[in-house]
């Protein structure tokens, strides 16, 4: 250990590595430094027993690398030791040798650290029954660690209680406690850890670029209902509806699939995906047309490619030399054609990037899903190039990146302002490198089949495993949110829930016009995904949970949107536990319950109930308050998190900053305590107004239309 002591008046410093320690003896301060990494921890350490305080002093011996716990009897009968190995800072209480006391170590201080940052948990266990999310920054007993994406640098903190809360942009609070007479409670820890997903999970970590792409993309595609049979007047009428119903609430893209020569007719390996043939019978105006008509409806177009391979015989016959053959000189065959490109060859790299720079520069397309990557196996590409018989069939056998190669032709082909959607895209390959999306599963359903509870699973189950990439390397696409008939009204729920309480990409691929409207109410409230939503579990999960949390931190208020899954064939109780999830366990809460529209009441330590099979019910959680509080809207699941801008309670007049959705009402709840009423509300000119009380009169709904989109200034007074 490199530890220097530098002794002074009633100061005690240390260097140990890349921290520097020092304390005040008069005042019981502790500074922690990282400068390398601009990282800076300070605060108050204390120490009592038997419900005395000991001071905490400067060694009275020779060791230089610790403090001394100070009895009242003025004897040094403990140490505070400090220890370091690579970034890692720990810091140890001991008893002296022969001391049997109890007592408890506290440090609560604030954290210097990055503006853009969050709190996360990076300390995975077993049996773990709680994904985490946040919006914004969402304060949790839970979390361990602050983490800043643009640097992919990780703080973490490490003792038996512990608490971050976020102070202001790069400020936080942290309160760290453990007791001296449990071995395993005696060390706090504090690490620097850089490249903290790039080491472990993403070699090629890029942020987002959130120039080209703010926001999880949203849109329509047809694949999923119509699949290899839609045509450029289907997707135009399709888009006619969504102008109406999911265009007011977010929706940003409409997305083109099967648009090329013999794609009318699966398998995918037999469309002729590299020549531009545009299917002349589907989409006879040409795809510049049809992107145009899209743009005039308000959508950004999309459109879908598979550039791998070829089903085309005279593409192949005309460029035998840009594809893959085996020993026996048999053309190799992948689920993107029947010919596969040679990805080592220069001309074909030249010819992606060009078809894609065509389709983005001349026919105006702005968003593009490149299909036939995946990480699933190796009838996709990434798989593919690194077989050992495939490389050897290469012009360059020792070509190093030959997947690689593609993806960044395909960035480069379409220029840095179109948006980019890896299919399947996997976060251990190249592309949060090039890609702003990628896709995190298997299509939603199988071809020319309806769509099923099978289906809603594995969704769900990719959400589960790759969740802890989005909104940092990439948007998660889950594939589309179906809500057709073929499932269930509470499976239809469920799956809303699973692809937009994390935030994730929202595309439709329903035929809207055969929606009722119960079901359309679903893809508008799943829209838009919230722009601030991360994940907070910083690993991946390989089992179904049945709890979601998502903490939500607005300048108006805190709170929780808590989801409760039932996975199973039968009914089941599921609940969790105040502690688990982060709260007060001492803390009273209000829930709401956002898909039955029913007030719970007020719920002290933990909650549980009854949830009928494939189904989720989705509870606002709020901290309970004397007077009369916002509870929920059903604008959206996340249940305020989008529409309320500011809210406030003073003299008996409770006063919020609204968005509406122009012709599309919104109902906002609020509780009423015992002994009090509504007594008026106003919302301004041009709103329309409706209230109803409910639950036995401890709910205030207040409806309010207006026929354009605006922010309004609701005003309720009570008595």
């Amino acid at each position: 250990m490199n530890a220097i002591a530098m002794a002074a008046v009633q100061v005690f410093a240390l260097l140990l590595g890349p921290w520097s320690v020092t304390f005040e003896e008069e005042t019981s301060r502790l500074r922690l430094e990282n400068p390398a990494e601009n990282v800076c921890v300070e605060g108050t350490l204390s120490f009592e027993s038997d419900g005395q305080v000991w001071k905490i002093v400067r060694p009275r011996d020779a060791v230089g690398n610790r403090l001394g716990l100070l009895s009242p009897s003025n004897d040094i009968q403990g140490y505070l030791t400090f220890q370091q190995n690579g970034e890692r800072l720990e810091m140890l209480v001991s008893h002296r040798t022969r001391q049997f006391y109890s007592g408890v170590l506290k440090f609560n201080g604030k954290i210097k650290f990055r503006d853009f940052s969050f709190a996360c948990k990076t300390q995975a266990c077993t049996k773990e029954r709680v994904l985490f999310l946040a919006a914004g920054n969402g304060n949790s007993k839970r979390n361990d660690t602050l983490f800043a994406p643009e640097e992919d640098l990780a703080v973490q903190f490490r003792s038996a209680s512990l608490q971050l809360t976020s102070e202001s942009a790069g400020e936080w609070n942290v309160a760290m406690a453990g007791r001296i007479e449990e071995s395993a409670e005696a060390v706090f820890a504090f690490n620097v850890e850089k490249n903290y997903l790039q080491r472990r999970y993403i070699p090629y970590y890029s942020p987002i670029d959130r120039k080209r792409a703010p926001k999880a993309p949203t849109g329509w595609m047809s694949w999923n209902i119509y699949f290899d049979t839609a045509t450029a007047e289907d997707n135009l009428a399709e888009a006619r509806i969504g102008k109406k119903y999911l265009q007011p609430f977010g929706m940003e893209f409409w997305h083109i699939e099967s648009w090329q020569g013999n794609s009318d007719k699966l398998p995918v390996s037999n469309f002729y995906n590299l020549n531009l043939e545009v299917n002349e019978r589907q989409f006879p105006k040409g795809m510049k047309q049809l992107a145009d008509d899209i743009r005039a409806l308000g959508f950004r177009p999309g459109i879908w490619t598979a550039p791998f391979g070829t089903g085309s015989d005279e593409f192949y016959a005309q460029h035998k030399d840009w594809f893959l053959h085996d020993v026996n000189g048999v053309p190799m065959r992948t689920w993107n054609g029947k010919y596969t490109i040679d990805p080592s060859n220069d001309e074909v790299i030249a010819h992606l990037r060009k078809i894609h720079e065509i389709m983005a520069k001349e026919w105006g397309y702005e968003y593009f899903k490149i299909d036939g990557m995946s990480g699933a196996g190796a009838g996709y590409c990434a798989h593919f190039f690194e077989r050992s018989e495939v490389k050897a069939a290469m012009k360059d056998p020792n070509c190093p990146d030959p997947f690689e190669r593609c993806v960044r032709a395909f960035r480069e082909g379409i220029g840095e302002d179109r948006v980019f959607n890896a299919c399947q895209g996997h976060f251990t390959g190249p592309e949060p490198k090039y890609a702003d999306c990628g896709r995190i599963g298997a299509d939603i359903v199988h071809p020319n089949k309806p769509v099923t509870w099978h289906n809603l699973l594995n969704q769900a189950g990719r959400t589960h495993n790759q969740i802890f990439a989005h909104n940092i390397v990439f948007y998660a696409d889950p594939d589309t949110l179906m809500v057709n008939e073929a499932l269930t009204l509470e499976e239809a729920r469920l799956s809303t829930v699973v692809v937009s309480l994390p935030g994730q990409m929202m595309f439709s691929g329903d035929k809207l016009a055969e929606l009722p409207m119960e079901r359309m109410r679903l893809l508008q409230q799943a829209l838009p995904p919230v722009a601030d939503i991360h994940p907070v579990n910083l690993y991946p999960i390989f089992h179904l949970l049945p709890v979601w949390d998502l903490k939500v931190c607005r300048d108006w208020a805190s709170y929780d949107v808590i989801a409760l899954f039932n996975w199973e064939d039968e009914e089941a109780e599921v609940g969790f536990d105040f502690a688990e999830v982060g709260l007060d366990p001492d803390q009273d809460c209000v829930m709401y319950e956002f898909w039955t529209e029913t007030y719970v009441g007020k719920v002290n330590g933990g909650f549980s109930c009854k949830i009928p099979p494939h189904a989720v019910r989705l509870f606002a959680v709020h901290r309970a308050q004397e007077h009369p509080q916002f509870l929920s809207s059903d604008r959206h699941v996340t249940q305020g998190a989008v529409d309320v801008k500011a809210m406030d309670w003073t003299d008996g007049k409770l006063t919020a900053k609204l968005e509406l959705v122009g012709g599309f009402p919104t109902t906002f709840r609020f509780t009423v305590p015992e002994g009090m009423s509504m007594k008026s509300v106003t919302a301004g000119d041009g709103v329309r107004v409706e209230t109803r009380s409910e639950a036995d009169g401890r709910v205030l709904a207040v409806k309010l239309g207006a026929e354009t989109a605006q922010t309004v200034e609701l005003s309720v007074d009570f008595q």
